[in-house]
């Protein structure tokens, strides 16, 4: 069997068309798909390339497969190569020859006017995007340390109850969403959510802050690999959260003074 670089399904269909009284009928058959299937050929992230503009994809720090079975293969090149590389593209069209052209992506949201709907949505979906790759990593979950576990009890109770309170917050959502760790300005951990590609550092976020941790709702996150069981990839989640990253981000938001 030749090799090919995608899973190929043959189905032959073979269709009698017979008259009958001015009415027509149709006969389907159909064929076994055959046992023997190709393996299907995953890409590499560090082949995709935006187009020329002030902002390119950032680079993920693991292999496609590196996260299975909470993010399939396909499912994360393709949510990098195609939907995360088109937001990239169209942020880099949007802000062409504007003021925004050369303002980091911090300050285009805090300034994008919420009724300029191109700019916002691809504005949102570049940096959300570029938080959810840096929120996980291979061969990680399980529970945080080092300054943000104990913040984590300060805030929350307990990291059970921080547990609780995000998978809350992601299982009630419905439709496209993203659900946020941040930074208040009073420097406290909140759980916030947002519609589409909406952020808490937009102006018409609910509640403000500084994100340090991002979850992916849209279906194109998890439906290759969960299809309708979402509360199943939330729980997934868990298991490849870069705690590190996020304690980094947390100590980086706070000097900040965010």
């Amino acid at each position: 069997m030749k090799k090919i670089n995608f899973l190929l399904s043959s189905i032959l269909l073979i269709s009698f068309l017979t008259s009958c009284n001015d009415k027509k009928l149709t006969e389907v058959v159909e064929v076994p798909l055959p046992t023997a299937q190709e393996k299907v050929t995953i890409g590499f992230a560090d082949d995709v390339k935006a187009d020329e503009g002030s902002f390119q994809v950032e680079k993920l720090a693991y292999a496609y497969d590196a996260l299975a079975p909470t993010v399939s293969p396909l499912t994360l090149e393709m949510h990098y190569s195609k939907h995360y590389l088109t937001y990239t593209n169209n942020l880099n069209q949007a802000i062409a020859g504007t003021e925004y052209e050369n303002q980091s992506i911090e300050d285009i949201l805090a300034k994008v006017d919420p009724n300029d709907t191109e700019l916002r949505n691809n504005a949102g979906g570049y940096y959300n995007h570029s938080l959810y790759w840096k929120s996980m990593a291979p061969n990680t979950g399980g529970t945080p340390t080092d300054t943000l576990a104990a913040v984590i009890t300060r805030d929350f109770g307990s990291y059970t109850n921080f547990v609780t309170t995000f998978k809350g917050e992601a299982t009630k959502q419905f439709g496209s969403a993203w659900v946020f760790l941040i930074v208040d300005k009073y420097g406290k951990l909140q759980v916030t959510s947002s519609q589409n590609q909406d952020n808490p550092l937009m102006k018409n976020a609910p509640m403000p802050g500084k994100p340090i941790m991002a979850l992916d709702l849209w279906e194109h996150a998890y439906y290759l690999g969960y299809q309708y069981r979402r509360r199943n990839y939330i729980d997934s989640f868990f298991n490849v959260i870069n705690w590190k990253k996020i304690n980094e981000n947390y100590e980086a938001a706070i000097r900040r003074k965010y």
